[in-house]
């Protein structure tokens, strides 16, 4: 009715004055002439800076709402020479922060959450003059396989106040986790009070270390590699994961990508403007910077294994306490980076993936072929204007 109509349309003008920006999600609106208005699907998200508002139609996750906005900071941020990144944060006893950037599937969030370190948040953080800071006050996570074994902070999280996302439900109404015939994408929210280990207020000193997690379905990355400074600039902008099936639309199966800055479809400036801050940040603070490999060892995905969620907190671990410093290191011979011998916890067959395979031929050859990846993909960052890190990248050997 007209009256009904003018009423909401007065509330939401008082919400647009209120607010500093609006989002209107319509999930159960679908647009169904999609392909005539030439995009990708019936689901539509859009943002008018101007107006300070959006509308989201045709999906049934958080995650669109707090990614919009995200994307908004990435852009307004930067402007203020201020650091704007998808990553995690956490904080140890002694006050060291530590960064965790990472696409969905490498496990940003579980490793982050760690019982010994108190979580700043899992996703999103900005990081300024004084140190690092919180966007959201609330985590999103994955929920596949969730067991309270391997990831207990999170399996605890979920209670009154949790939402869970495209999650089986049992006939009484419980949860399963393993059961993936709705999606293998299932999530859940909750809010950052929920673990009992946050960092209040969320916020943190310069972090003491970056670790850059990628998911390598070729099986080719060591578990860890300490990076140059050069080195973490070339693999800030190249962002290599895998996409993991489930967490996009048509993946099957994990296959190779590279998506700058680990976040390239929330970046609303060009991916070097990230990067000149990123090493601007990493000079004055003389943080570390490492590579962790979540993905496959010992072959290629369907030949080799996944890395143990036990093995990759060993290494973590040992970035955290300082342990690593200690270690014996080894250059690769075609990525040039450095990896350690071996780890508490962590033997050098693991260590060094070369080890691991079989076939030694085998491997280098894939090695150079992922080293070829990573040379076509970063010739779009060498050009007038841009400060060109390809030398830190992969050497082809004949």
């Amino acid at each position: 009715p007209p009256r009904s109509t003018h009423c909401i349309s007065s509330a939401a003008s008082d919400v647009y004055k209120r607010q500093d920006f609006t989002i209107i999600n319509a999930c159960s609106v679908a647009n169904d002439e999609w392909e005539k208005h030439g995009l990708n699907s019936e689901v539509a998200i859009a943002f008018n800076l101007e107006k300070k508002v959006a509308v989201i139609l045709g999906t049934w996750y958080g995650g669109e709402n707090k990614k919009g906005i995200f994307s908004l900071m990435n852009y307004w941020l930067p402007l203020e020479d201020i650091m704007s990144m998808h990553c995690s944060a956490n904080v140890g006893k002694d006050g060291d922060t530590a960064l965790f950037f990472g696409l969905s599937g490498t496990g940003k969030t579980t490793l982050s959450a760690d019982p010994q370190r108190n979580l700043i948040g899992d996703d999103e953080h900005g990081w300024d003059e004084d140190g690092i800071f919180n966007f959201e006050g609330g985590c999103y996570a994955k929920t596949i396989n969730l067991s309270e074994e391997n990831e207990p902070d999170i399996y605890k999280a979920i209670k009154t106040n949790a939402l869970l996302e495209n999650v089986y439900q049992n006939k009484d109404h419980t949860p399963d986790y393993d059961n993936v015939s709705k999606t293998q994408n299932g999530r859940v929210s909750y809010p950052i009070d929920h673990i009992d280990n946050w960092h209040q207020p969320q916020q943190g000193d310069h972090p003491k270390n970056i670790i850059f997690l990628t998911c390598d379905a070729f099986g080719v990355l060591p578990p860890v590699s300490k990076l140059s400074p050069g080195q973490a600039m070339y693999h800030f902008l190249s962002g290599y994961p895998a996409k993991v099936a489930g967490t996009e639309r048509g993946v099957t199966e994990p296959e190779a990508t590279f998506s700058a800055c680990f976040g390239e479809a929330f970046l609303t400036l060009h991916p070097t403007k990230y990067a000149d801050l990123l090493q601007k940040k990493l000079e004055q603070n003389q943080s570390n910077a490492y590579l962790v490999n979540t993905g496959w060892t010992g072959g290629p995905y369907g030949v080799g294994s996944r890395m143990s969620i036990k093995e990759t907190r060993l290494c973590i671990d040992a970035i955290l306490s300082g342990e690593i410093e200690q270690a014996e290191f080894t250059e690769d011979s075609v990525f040039g980076f450095d990896i350690p011998v071996e780890l508490p916890g962590v033997s050098k067959k693991v260590c060094n993936p070369k080890h691991a395979w079989e076939d030694s031929d085998a491997y280098f050859k894939q090695s150079q072929k992922l080293a070829t990846m990573f040379q076509k993909n970063y010739v779009k960052y060498i050009g007038e204007g841009m400060t060109d890190y390809s030398q830190y990248g992969p050497i082809i050997k004949p």
